[in-house]
């Protein structure tokens, strides 16, 4: 997926909760735009944030091997 298409998602106002599923068939949370960053080489998604918001670790994903993003409320969202 391209990285502007990412973020699309990301920079959507209101900001809905979005699912990121990769080619590998594993899929993350962002549940707030600011646990996530993109740019052309990688999304980085900030995982099992505390109470106070600060990621406990991170994935970098490959925009590559993103194939679909899916609001979590479970309405399909255009890819």
């Amino acid at each position: 997926m391209r990285p502007a298409q990412i973020l699309v998602h990301l920079r959507k106002q209101p900001f809905a909760a979005i699912r990121v599923f990769l080619s590998d068939g594993s899929s993350y949370d962002v549940r707030h735009p600011e646990m996530a960053a993109v740019s052309r080489a990688e999304m980085v998604i900030g995982l099992e944030p505390t109470e106070d918001d600060v990621p406990d670790r991170f994935v970098y994903c490959d925009p590559v091997h993103i194939t679909r993003i899916e609001p979590i409320n479970g309405t399909t969202a255009a890819a």
